[in-house]
């Protein structure tokens, strides 16, 4: 079990990020893909960091730690390749929510 700091929640995310990572890099056709993904997921779990060192609420340390023990499940490198994109969005919503949600996007389409 982690401590309830911002700091600590970032340090259980980042390992088990790391960790589908490495698994996905063994696909040899998707590694450039899998090390551009896995660089853009750490940057986006690092800004999701909360501000401060007040500790987080109990409930968001348990959620970080079972997405990350739900990560450690995952055994085939294809399906770590799946989780490395989504991964950040859940852990983004441990952290409390994305702290700049993007903008919205016009809508697309044709007459």
């Amino acid at each position: 079990m982690t401590d309830n700091l911002p700091g600590d929640l970032l340090a259980t995310a980042l390992a088990a990020y790391d960790r589908l990572a490495e698994l996905g890099e063994t696909v040899e056709d998707e590694w450039t893909y899998v090390t551009k993904l896995a660089e853009v997921g750490r940057a986006r779990l690092r800004a999701a960091v909360p501000d401060g060192s007040r500790a987080a609420p109990p409930d968001r340390t348990a959620a970080m730690e079972a997405l990350a023990a739900e990560a450690d499940r995952i055994t085939d490198p294809h399906r770590a390749i799946d989780w490395l994109s989504t991964f950040p969005a859940v852990a983004e919503l441990a952290f409390g929510g994305p702290r700049d949600p993007a903008p919205a996007r016009p809508p697309s389409g044709g007459a």
